[in-house]
């Protein structure tokens, strides 16, 4: 297909302190056989070199779009980029990660044959060999075997690890909420750079990221969009690399009082989708499912405060603490009946 034949697709790539990564993630961009792109990198404040390298590609490539911001946060830079945008579609990518060359092209060509709204694809999870305490004993070893003259073992490679949880096909905005609550803390559905996205819908109804949430920003503003779209596009082929960061928030800070904060903050945007939809209360125990679930791609334990769940889900449903125990306890049992049919087969 002729480059003047192809929909124009924003790419936006908010950048902050990158230096390890940056070359590799627009690199990767700038490969994509799908030729019609506007890279829009937003670099947000960076305090080491990751400006000067962009401004590298910059100057190699007018598809590029550099801005250069004070630092504000990942949802207002998202959010400039979107106000930058010319594409008919928009796609996200982050910059510690990186795309296969036809990754764009596999999700257009979907958009474009299905009349698809979004279009969701399995993606790639890069998790490094031992870091930190770890390297430094494999280090450790491979110094004391050198002293010996043993031969040193080749450097470990990342593991790499495919996650989908939808068969490829065409769904209306109803069935994928249904198999959206299957596996509602799954990056698969939470994340935005495993999608693409209509930039009409966006402007259409005035869809950004919520500056004052922190974490699962991406969620909030997928459970946005999915009220609005109406076909969903799911495709079988994997092209999106995430890259585990030991260092990120997920590694760092996380424990059970805030990831509960977290989700009861982020909720009601997920209520506000089934209850649009018609679906919250004859579904009430798997949406809810939600509030005791972690991300399965972590293989994380989820933590049982069903107390402080139910509490929760008794101010938001008007319930007594007895009804809302009953909710929770319901959530509860679907997420280990699942659990349990996904180990049996």
């Amino acid at each position: 297909m002729p480059d003047r034949e192809q929909p124009l697709v924003s790419i936006i790539v908010p950048v902050y302190n990158a230096k390890n990564h940056i070359a590799r993630c627009i690199e990767s961009i700038r490969a994509q056989t799908w030729r019609n792109i506007q890279i829009i990198v937003l670099n947000d404040g960076s305090r080491d070199v990751s400006l000067p390298v962009c401004e590298m590609f910059r100057k190699v490539d007018s598809r590029i779009l550099l801005v250069d911001k004070a630092n504000s946060g990942v949802s207002d830079t998202r959010n400039l980029g979107l106000k930058l945008a010319r594409g008919e579609y928009i796609q996200f990518v982050d910059s510690d990660d990186y795309i296969d060359p036809d990754y764009t092209q596999n999700l257009v060509q979907a958009a474009e044959a299905h009349q698809a709204d979004l279009v969701i694809a399995p993606y790639k999870m890069v998790v490094p060999p031992a870091a930190g305490h770890g390297r430094r004993l494999q280090d450790k070893l491979a110094s004391l075997l050198a002293q010996d003259g043993a031969v040193p073992q080749p450097e470990e490679e990342p593991e790499v690890r495919v996650y989908s949880f939808l068969p490829p096909g065409l769904m209306d905005t109803e069935g994928f909420a249904l198999h959206l609550m299957d596996q509602p803390a799954s990056y698969y559905y939470g994340v935005l750079w495993n999608k693409l996205y209509r930039r009409d819908i966006l402007t259409g109804n005035e869809i950004f990221f919520v500056s004052q949430i922190h974490w699962s920003e991406d969620l909030v503003f997928n459970l946005q969009y999915i009220q609005y779209a109406r076909r969903f596009y799911s495709i079988d082929r994997p092209g999106y690399y995430y890259v585990q960061n030991p260092q990120s928030i997920i590694h760092t800070q996380i424990n059970p009082a805030a990831i509960l904060k977290m989700k009861t903050t982020v909720f009601p945007y997920y209520k506000a989708l089934y209850q649009r939809l018609g679906l919250y209360e004859q579904n009430k125990a798997a949406i809810c499912r939600y509030l005791v679930d972690a991300a399965p791609e972590n293989n994380l334990p989820t933590d049982p405060l069903d107390n402080m769940v139910a509490d929760t889900i008794r101010k938001w449903d008007g319930l007594t603490m007895e009804a809302a125990n009953a909710v929770t306890a319901a959530a509860r049992k679907k997420q280990q009946e699942d659990a349990q049919s996904d180990r049996d087969g």
